[in-house]
Parts: C-alpha cells; sequence; structure tokens
C-alpha cells in the first residue's frame, strides 16, 4: 500500500518537473472531448441546413443574436480581468470580474431565451422542421454549456469572497476561465455557422 502511494506521489512530482499541472491538462482533455461533441452537432447542422433548406432560417433575428453575442465576448474580457485580478491578490477586482461574468452570461442566456419565445411564437419549434430540431439541439446544448459556466462563475465569486485565491492561488480561476473561452469560441463559431452562413 505504502508502495503504491509513493509511486503515485513520485509520478505527480514527474509531471510538476516537466511543467504539467494534472488539472490543467484534464481541462484540456476535457475540451477536446467538446469540440468532438460540437463538431458533430455543427457536421448535423450544416447537412440539414444545405441539403434540406428552409424558410425557418428567415425568422432567425441576426441583430439581436448580434448583440448577444457581443455580451458573450464582453465576458470573456471580464474573466482575463478576473484572472489577470487573482494573479496579484486583487480580491475587489476578483469579485467585481466575476461577478460581472456571472452577470453577462445571465444576459446572453436572458437573449437567448428571448430568441427561443420569439421563434416558438413564429411557429418553429424543435418538432416543427428538422432545421428547427437541428438548431433548437446546437444552440439549446450551448446554452446549457453557458449556464454550466455561469454556476462555476457563481462558485469561484463565493470563494473569492471567502478568500480563497491569491498569489499563487489562482488555478481555480485560471480552468474556469480555459472554459469560458471555449463556450465563447464555440459560439462565435456557431453564430457564424447559424446566422451569417
Amino acid at each position: 500500500m505504502t508502495t503504491h502511494s509513493v509511486e503515485h506521489s513520485d509520478e505527480f512530482r514527474a509531471g510538476r518537473e516537466l511543467g504539467l499541472n494534472h488539472v490543467k491538462l484534464g481541462m484540456w482533455l476535457f475540451l477536446a472531448s467538446e469540440v468532438m461533441f460540437f463538431g458533430g452537432l455543427i457536421s448535423s447542422f450544416l447537412h440539414y441546413k444545405l441539403n434540406n433548406p428552409s424558410l425557418e432560417s428567415g425568422l432567425l433575428d441576426v441583430l439581436l443574436v448580434g448583440g448577444n453575442t457581443f455580451v458573450l465576448l464582453t465576458s470573456s474580457y471580464t474573466v482575463v480581468m478576473a484572472l489577470a485580478a487573482a494573479r496579484t491578490g486583487n480580491t475587489a477586482g476578483l469579485v467585481r470580474n466575476l461577478l460581472l461574468t456571472a452577470v453577462l452570461g445571465a444576459a446572453f442566456l436572458a437573449g437567448q431565451g428571448y430568441e427561443f419565445a420569439s421563434l416558438i411564437r413564429e411557429g418553429m419549434t424543435p418538432t416543427s422542421s428538422v432545421f428547427g430540431s437541428s438548431f433548437f439541439t446546437l444552440t439549446g446544448f450551448h446554452g446549457l454549456h453557458v449556464l454550466v459556466g455561469l454556476l462555476w462563475a457563481l462558485r469561484n465569486l463565493a470563494k473569492a469572497l471567502r478568500g480563497g485565491f491569491g498569489e499563487g492561488r489562482a488555478l481555480g480561476v485560471e480552468i474556469f476561465g480555459l472554459y469560458w473561452h471555449f463556450v465563447d469560441i464555440v459560439w462565435i463559431v456557431l453564430f457564424t455557422v447559424i446566422y451569417l452562413i
């Protein structure tokens, strides 16, 4: 039993000496799997959009969603500022920027909810057509990822208020930032594929 724990400890020490952080590596591997997940959804959406053109695509409000996209991209800036604050031990800056990130994430979800409600009122639903089904699946899964990120931001905010981050203790904010930036990058792709092409 002792030998196993020593070997395990040696593995982690070797990883640190090589500059590998197992938590950060784990997040990168998770994000790689998410790339494949969203890649499959995007491929399906494009297949249906090109092979089964739908008049429902004309119901999409590019200006509304463009504004919503700006909100989400702005939240990436606040995440960068939160990480910078955490790394320098600036708790007030960390709290302020995590709170702004959460507010912007919630605003994005509210905008998406408004868009969904408007489309449903116009007759486009998850069951109205193949386009509707693929649209709501793709954007809905992205919205779910934003919701997870929002809850994570609030968790980090609560931890920051308790003094849980500071110089040399910013990894939790950095890992959250990787996830949040990934979600934003996915949205840029989705906005282009769904609304602009």
